[in-house]
């Protein structure tokens, strides 16, 4: 299979815009989840060395947020990596992603707010899956304390369909009431930060419909690259794209293009 990452033809569309159908991933890509990332998990393993010598940063810190039903133990490949990188990595130190509530998104923002006072720095934050929802809605709500937003295969459309894990989610949180189903409508808009959705159209827990960003006010970008959902952290790809992307000046955001021999990798 042809390696592919590129910024997105449709980068500028939402689903409902696109006309995209509102349906779950093929169940091919669902059942093959667990082979493909093992082999991601393998190949992360084997070239963690050459993976150093990524886009070193600047030393602004990252708050990493972990995908629903998943820890800090599943972005910790991810943030020894940057930490190695150069930047101050953080987990988001909630345990297991599996409610939301008040409480907790008042707790994620009192996260950020402390990273933030800590070094006296924009923080980055990036979110996978379920987590890449949560940090859009952070970053909404605290712009000035946030330097950009990536998300991993996030079901940011807003259309509950596109995942499948809605039925446990709603299992454990309760169906949408009248206020939720409110905020849902403005899921799929950007936060008013640089943001870029990594997403694969493999992805066998969310359709990559769902993960496609609409055009907004601030720049905003979709990468599309070969990946499982579960192996998104760990994929050597993903993380050429996420050193690629954090390691943009403050305010000198650009689109991602690869350059250079990686246009003979990346087609």
């Amino acid at each position: 299979m042809a390696i592919s990452l590129t910024s997105s033809k449709i980068a500028p569309q939402g689903a409902a815009q696109l006309g995209l159908s509102r349906k779950g991933p093929a169940l091919f890509w669902t059942l093959t989840e667990g082979g493909r990332a093992s082999v991601e998990l393998t190949s992360f393993v084997f070239m963690r060395r050459l993976l150093r010598r990524l886009p070193k940063g600047d030393g602004h810190p990252v708050i990493f947020f972990p995908g629903f039903f998943a820890s800090d133990r599943s972005t910790k490949p991810m943030r020894k990596l940057f930490s190695r990188l150069g930047y101050k990595t953080y987990g988001w130190g909630l345990g297991r992603n599996l409610k939301f509530n008040d409480t907790r998104e008042a707790k994620m923002n009192v996260l950020l707010e402390k990273v933030y006072k800590e070094h006296g720095q924009k923080v980055s934050l990036v979110g996978w899956s379920l987590g890449g929802v949560f940090v859009r809605e952070v970053a909404k709500s605290n712009p000035d304390m946030v330097r950009s937003v990536i998300s991993l295969g996030s079901p940011i459309s807003g259309e509950l369909d596109h995942s499948n894990a809605r039925r446990l989610y709603e299992a454990l949180n309760g169906k949408p009431d009248s206020a939720m189903k409110t905020r849902l409508s403005t899921i799929a808009t950007a936060p008013p930060v640089p943001t870029t959705s990594i997403y694969t159209k493999t992805d066998g827990v969310v359709a990559w419909k769902g993960s496609i960003q609409r055009p907004g006010k601030t720049p905003s970008e979709n990468i599309c690259v070969p990946a499982s959902h579960i192996g998104l952290g760990v994929n050597p790809l993903v993380m050429y794209a996420l050193a690629d992307r954090l390691a943009q000046p403050e305010n000198e955001w650009t689109p991602f293009e690869a350059e250079g021999l990686s246009r003979f990798v990346f087609k």
